[in-house]
């Protein structure tokens, strides 16, 4: 029997779950906290202001910073866009956010956790500023006195600090605790050692997972540079050379997920029954050429040959962009003179354009293989990473979000973190020694 209210009598109200309340509680108490404390800090702050020793050393603290900014000027406007992020103001909103995240998500720890980490951030930004950007005599040094002016030290200062605390909240703290867990088990109980590890490089279904990454790897920065490359050299000052270059750089606009599911009707498959007409691309043209229509995303490892053809039909554009640009920067005199000695086509490719474009060579095949080891949405959408077609990024979410194994995901996590470091680093070095020449 169905209970109906009386049309006068008032709804009860709507109660916080004990939880959210006690969260609640806890974060205005320690948010009243430090508002209570600014002026103890303040206080303080005018203390050490006035220490000898202290502002001996911010003199020479702000000396080198100033001719640091009059000789690399570049990094100013570098530390002037950290300002932006590294404002208290930003901290306070962040504040916010993680008291909203309290209520909606009902998780009191994490709320209380991040409102006390950015709001402490942002006071200590704060203090940071004053303290260094407090009245002083003028710069004796020469070259910091002609900087000084551009230099915002102060602000710059303690908006790294503040900078250095949102680093710390989101990005070292998750990193080390990525670690630590993937020495735990499924639920995240009991430590379990290396037990994870040895689980990527022992069971079948996670070895599959590993040579698919390689042959992503493997396949798809050389390929797609390669395609990059020819289309750039064959387009070069050529009649309609934007119009060519803009049709195939056309699927770098394209999300990743679109372009996925673009292809996953290019390889849709229909039975070969009398009456059904296929819809798919390439299905369609194996039936005109006298064929029957094959299930191009069931059969392995062609699957991931097929999967891998998309990426490198988005990197290609990519490619092309960067290495005409290259092309481009080639000079004149070098090719005259390597024509007037009688070079070919294939020559002047193999020892003029090749080695000129060293450089840019490198950054494309690093970039596109970064991006290759992280590839997720075109396994996500087409396959799922069923059919034997899933890759460390998918494996390490299927793990985390749908089996909820919190320690094979981590350790995932980290192999895959374990991958991309070399590759960045050695991006990094070949960047510093092509600025040093």
């Amino acid at each position: 029997m169905t209970m109906t209210r009386p049309a006068g009598e008032r709804q009860p109200a709507a109660r916080l779950d004990p939880d959210a309340r006690g969260g609640l509680r806890l974060t205005l108490a320690v948010v009243a906290g430090l508002l209570l404390a600014i002026p103890f800090a303040l206080l303080l702050l005018l203390v050490v202001a006035h220490w000898g020793p202290l502002q001996r050393l911010d003199l020479r603290l702000d000396t080198h910073l100033n001719a640091f900014a009059f000789q690399h000027a570049g990094y100013v406007s570098l530390l002037q866009g950290i300002s932006v992020v590294g404002n208290p103001a930003t901290f306070e909103v962040l504040a916010a956010i993680g008291a909203v995240i309290l209520l909606v998500r009902r998780q009191p720890r994490l709320g209380v956790w991040l409102a006390v980490t950015v709001f402490g951030g942002g006071l200590l930004s704060t203090v940071v500023k004053a303290v260094v950007d407090r009245k002083r005599p003028l710069l004796p040094h020469p070259v910091a006195h002609a900087a000084s002016a551009s230099f915002p030290s102060g602000h710059a200062l303690g908006s790294l600090v503040g900078v250095g605390a949102l680093l710390l909240v989101g990005l070292v703290y998750p990193g080390l605790r990525t670690i630590y867990q993937s020495f735990f088990n499924a639920a995240g109980s009991s430590f379990i050692g290396m037990d994870n590890y040895t689980t990527l490089f022992t069971t079948p279904d996670e070895l599959t997972v590993l040579r698919n990454t390689v042959l992503w790897v493997v396949i798809t920065p050389f390929v797609a540079t390669a395609v990059g490359l020819l289309y750039a050299i064959l387009v070069d000052r050529a009649r309609l050379e934007s119009l060519a270059k803009a049709l195939i750089f056309l699927p770098m606009a394209i999300s990743f997920v679109g372009a996925s599911i673009i292809w996953k009707f290019v390889y849709e498959y229909r039975p070969a029954q009398g009456g059904i007409k296929q819809i798919g691309l390439l299905n369609q043209l194996v039936v005109w050429a006298g064929g029957s229509p094959q299930q191009w995303l069931l059969e392995k490892p062609w699957n991931t040959l097929f999967l891998i053809a998309i990426m490198i039909w988005i990197q290609a554009g990519f490619a092309m962009t960067v290495l005409s640009a290259a092309i481009k920067a080639i000079p004149d005199d070098i090719v005259e003179a390597a024509r007037l000695d009688g070079v070919r086509r294939l020559g002047m490719f193999r020892y003029i354009t090749v080695p000129s474009i060293r450089p840019a060579l490198i950054v494309v095949l690093t970039t596109i293989g970064i991006g290759t080891l992280k590839v997720f949405d075109i396994v996500r959408t087409v396959t799922g990473g069923q059919f034997d077609t899933s890759v460390v990024a998918n494996e390490f979410y299927s793990q985390s979000f749908r089996s909820d194994n919190q320690g094979l995901g981590a350790a995932l996590a980290v192999l895959l973190f374990v991958l991309v470091v070399p590759i960045v680093v050695y991006n990094v070095r070949q960047l510093r020694a092509q600025e040093a020449r």
